[in-house]
């Protein structure tokens, strides 16, 4: 079979495609005849060895959408023809999705509903699951809170906004002019621009004096931020940053309102199955579509990594297998 392979830890020109063996689903396990693969930062981070390293070679790729080929002993959920999607992440261990089949733990996968195509469902898994976690696990989020999500034309953010959504909640979001209209789309009832410079005035002004659930990709630049614009008793989620070591400038204005920082990693998610079966029943409601921005051939994927990387995008980047 063809996949993407890793012989050494590298830059986007590590990647290779070769032919390799079709592996064969250990117990626990399914043989995916791969339809489309999400294209993710970590996986980058795996590629080069920033995360922690994965045995050479590998195929990359955690994301996953296509059809059971084949299951290992232990699998009762799901059969051979079963149209599945899911993700892998939570153990380097488990790549291999940049490939025409892959292996992965039933456990991280889920059947796939006929109102959800492969593809957007390739691109689900990681963004889709941190989304779900951060606002209905950890924020709790309900119907008429007021929740601002960073960053809403992002990979997590565009799918944050649509959950937002289908919960009911009023919705704030910021991100560049050039996708106001589209994340407005996806039922963001303020869209506002991340670069003004009374930003927080802005928010707290469509919020009517403030936000009860924040979802912040950006902690070292927008960790006092949420302190200033949060309403009293706010859940903050936290999902990532820049700088590993962010600070405040003046607690004491979130200490005054009882704002609550919830940190999370989707590596602790303990059962994926949870948030993955609540968004492929979004996507088969057409309550939520993961915005597929480019797809790459797997010829393509070093040009993948290096645009999931430096380009602004609307969105998710997919490899079609």
């Amino acid at each position: 079979m063809r996949a993407v392979t890793v012989g050494e830890h590298g830059g986007p020109e590590a990647l290779r495609v070769e032919e390799i063996d079709r592996p064969e689903p250990s117990e626990g396990e399914l043989l995916v005849e791969v339809d489309a693969a999400g294209v993710n930062p970590v996986d980058t981070y795996f590629r080069d060895g920033s995360y922690d390293p994965v045995g050479l070679p590998f195929t990359p790729g955690v994301d996953i959408a296509g059809t059971v080929a084949e299951t290992g002993t232990g699998v009762d959920a799901l059969s051979v023809g079963d149209r599945v999607y899911g993700t892998g992440i939570g153990n380097g261990e488990y790549q291999g999705a940049y490939a025409e089949y892959a292996t992965v733990p039933a456990d991280r996968v889920v059947g796939l509903p006929d109102g959800a195509g492969t593809t957007q469902a390739g691109a689900a898994g990681v963004v889709a699951c941190t989304a779900w976690r951060a606002l209905i696990d950890h924020a709790n989020l309900d119907p008429a809170e007021r929740c601002l999500v960073h960053g809403g034309s992002g990979g997590v953010g565009h799918v944050a906004v649509q959950i937002a959504a289908a919960v009911e909640a009023r919705c704030l979001s910021t991100a560049a002019p050039a996708y106001h209209d589209d994340v407005e789309a996806l039922g963001a009832g303020t869209v506002l621009d991340y670069g003004r410079d009374d930003l927080a005035d802005a928010v707290l002004d469509a919020s009517d004096g403030g936000v009860d659930v924040i979802l912040d990709h950006r902690l070292d630049d927008y960790l006092q931020f949420d302190a200033d614009v949060a309403a009293a008793g706010a859940t903050v989620v936290g999902i990532g940053e820049n700088d590993p070591a962010p600070a405040f400038s003046a607690v004491a204005g979130g200490r005054a309102k009882d704002v609550t920082y919830q940190l999370m990693s989707m590596f602790n998610t303990p059962d994926l199955r949870v948030p993955l079966r609540g968004v492929a029943h979004l996507m088969d409601a057409g309550a939520l579509e993961v915005e597929v921005a480019r797809r790459y051939g797997l010829e393509e994927a070093a040009e993948a990594h290096r645009d999931v990387m430096n380009d602004s995008f609307f969105g998710k980047l997919v490899i079609d297998v």
